[in-house]
C-alpha cells in the first residue's frame, strides 16, 4: 500500500547564514545579528530590528576578527564591508564593549530534539 504524498511530511528547512567574520555557514538561530539602522550599528539579539543585517557567532574570536581587533588597521574591517557602512567612533566603542563581554570560547547550542 503507498503513502500519498499528503501524508508525507517533510523535513522542516532552517535558514543558515553565514558569520561575517570566520566565514562558517550554520543555522540563523545560532548566531547573534549586527544591524545597521539610521542610529547606527546596533545588536540585534532577537533578530528582528529594520535594517541592513550581518550575523556573527557569539565568540570573542569571531567578534574580535570582525572589529578588526586581531589585526593592523588596513583596509574596511569585515563589520563595515557587510553592513555597506563606515562605523562611527560611537559605534566603534559599543561594538568593541560588546565584543569584549562575548564568552571565550563558542557556545554549543544545546540539541533541539528534532531529528
Amino acid at each position: 500500500m503507498a503513502v500519498s504524498n499528503s501524508r508525507m511530511r517533510r523535513p522542516r528547512r532552517h535558514p543558515q547564514r553565514t558569520c561575517i567574520a570566520c566565514r562558517r555557514v550554520q543555522a540563523k538561530r545560532t548566531l547573534v545579528r549586527l544591524v545597521r539602522t539610521p542610529e547606527g550599528v546596533l545588536v540585534d539579539p532577537k533578530g528582528k530590528m529594520n535594517g541592513r543585517g550581518a550575523y556573527i557567532h557569539a565568540s570573542r574570536s569571531c567578534g574580535t576578527r570582525a572589529m578588526g581587533l586581531d589585526r593592523a588597521r588596513k583596509g574596511r574591517l569585515p563589520v563595515e564591508t557587510a553592513l555597506k557602512t563606515s562605523l562611527t567612533p560611537t559605534d566603534r566603542i559599543r561594538l568593541e564593549e560588546w565584543t569584549r563581554s562575548l564568552p571565550a570560547e563558542e557556545a554549543t547550542p544545546a540539541p533541539s530534539g528534532e531529528g
